[in-house]
């Protein structure tokens, strides 16, 4: 399971940027080369805990992501690995593939769930070919990235959402823009290419 899947990409988070036309956090997904970009819009509690992942931030009491790992820690579960598996009606899906001695678990997973626990434990992120097809994927011919931007999510629709295209909900984009986002937005302000992956 750790070897590459030939039907999968291996991917980086190439940055996290706001929706200037939502307000909405973006988190951009891209190879080794950083020829493909994968944008996935998610809300601003899994874009805190990603963006804390990132700066290797110590929290005063640990967020949802860091409580899932600790538990992992000491129960002796590793994260194998985290897969982007499909897109459908412009809403991601994703696995996390996790070992337990010898055996092995896959748990259904959104994927900026499944982004920041990766993160967090140094496990692989994969995204199925199908998916970046799907998402009709352009390779990048210029070093510049394009506008990274994530799924929107109201509280009423944080329930399992992360689109391609947050046109596909306008009204969920419209309830964003009432949360607060200022604890998301000075760790945005801190982050730089260097803590990245994939280096823009």
């Amino acid at each position: 399971m750790t070897q590459k899947d030939e039907s999968a990409i291996e991917m980086f988070v190439g940055g996290l940027v706001l929706d200037p036309n939502t307000q909405a956090p973006v988190v951009v997904l891209k190879d080794e080369g950083g020829q493909v970009h994968l944008p996935i819009w998610i809300g601003v509690a899994e874009a805190t805990s990603i963006a804390s992942a990132i700066k290797d931030l110590e929290m005063a009491r640990p967020l949802t992501h860091d409580l899932m790992q600790n538990m992992f820690d000491e129960l002796g579960v590793r994260v194998v690995r985290v897969l982007i598996t499909e897109l459908k009606e412009s809403t991601y899906y994703s696995e996390m593939v996790l070992s337990f001695g010898d055996k092995a678990i896959i748990l259904d997973a959104r994927p900026s769930d499944a982004i920041a626990v990766a993160l967090r434990s140094d496990a692989p992120i994969y995204v199925a070919k199908e998916v970046l097809t799907q998402a009709q994927i352009t390779f990048s011919e210029s070093s510049e990235a394009p506008e990274e931007k994530e799924s929107a999510s109201s509280k009423e629709a944080e329930s399992d959402k992360e689109q391609a295209d947050p046109e596909q909900d306008q009204e969920s984009s419209k309830d964003f823009k009432n949360i607060d986002k200022e604890k998301w937005s000075e760790m945005l302000a801190q982050l730089d290419a260097d803590d990245f992956k994939y280096k823009t």
